[in-house]
């Protein structure tokens, strides 16, 4: 077995890790991406006051809203793209000398393929992740688990109400090429001066992260609109639609609405991911060489 494995496994692991320490920042940054001009005295001022007000009116529970889905999303999105990714990464390094890493074109390509894997088998889980974190603050919905959500879904709206917002998301496919382009890139320009540790991985991680968010946050923000339950009146029928609508009443502020709590638990994300990735490789490989999966003989280096 390749070591394809071992990047999912370790992937996944590193992303439950993430998620878990970062997810009160993924509730607040979502409740300030949906959140529209006008919602009176329940509006969130800023990432301080969401954090204030969804304390005092729901309690810490409120902050960790959709936690179980939001593991289980993660846990599924980063197995299924290290695994995506460390396969066409693979292809394209067998087909050059040995020890030669991916160009720039080649990481965008790899992250592509893997990024648009994963948007068509977890944007269901990432839809009622994201009205389950926004419920509260935005429709109210009593609804007590991931799977009492994903039902009403499908039997309000179909299958198509679970896929609400997919072009968005495909379009955010840029997002990790961006973030992973810039991780592979910058990891291979340091690892020629210096070996590499945790502490460079998690940084090398929030770079990326950075760059990433930052370029592709009005899609974030349209995306999130569009995975919620809408008034007719305030549906977005398409992208394009959507940036229209938000632009006329809104103003550019509104593609903007909650960057600043999105970038740091964006950045907060990536970094611990990247690390913890790093760090349960090597126990992932034991595990698959323990269960007989993986021949111990090549247990001794990373592809």
């Amino acid at each position: 077995m390749s070591d394809n494995v071992a990047h999912a496994l370790s992937g996944a692991g590193g992303g439950i890790v993430s998620m878990a320490l970062t997810y009160p920042l993924v509730s607040i940054s979502s409740r300030l991406q949906v959140q529209r001009n006008g919602d009176g005295k329940e509006q969130y001022q800023n990432a301080a006051d969401a954090f204030f007000k969804i304390l005092a009116k729901e309690g810490p529970k409120g902050l960790y809203a959709g936690l179980s889905s939001g593991i289980f999303g993660i846990a599924i999105t980063n197995g299924v793209y290290y695994y995506c990714y460390e396969a066409v990464k693979a292809v394209f390094e067998k087909a050059k000398k040995s020890g030669t890493p991916m160009s720039t074109s080649e990481s965008m390509l790899a992250g592509a393929i893997a990024g648009s894997a994963v948007v068509f088998a977890t944007h269901p889980i990432w839809t009622v992740n994201t009205r389950m974190t926004v419920r509260k603050g935005v429709d109210g919905s009593k609804n007590e688990n991931a799977f009492d959500m994903a039902a009403s879904i499908l039997k309000k709206e179909g299958l198509a109400g679970l896929y609400s917002g997919v072009g968005a998301a495909l379009v955010l496919v840029i997002n990790p090429i961006i973030q992973y382009t810039v991780f592979e890139q910058a990891k291979n320009r340091l690892a020629k001066i210096k070996t590499l540790g945790n502490f460079d991985f998690f940084l090398l991680g929030a770079l990326s992260k950075l760059a990433a968010t930052g370029l592709t946050y009005p899609y974030i923000v349209v995306k999130s609109r569009m995975q919620i339950s809408q008034k007719d009146d305030e549906k977005y029928t398409s992208i394009m639609d959507g940036f229209k609508k938000i632009l006329a009443t809104e103003g550019v502020a509104g593609l903007y609405g909650g960057l600043k709590s999105k970038i740091v638990q964006s950045v907060l994300t990536a970094a611990f991911l990247f690390m913890a990735k790093e760090a349960l490789f090597d126990w992932a490989v034991w595990v698959l060489v323990l269960i007989g999966a993986r021949k111990r003989i090549a247990a001794a280096g990373k592809a």
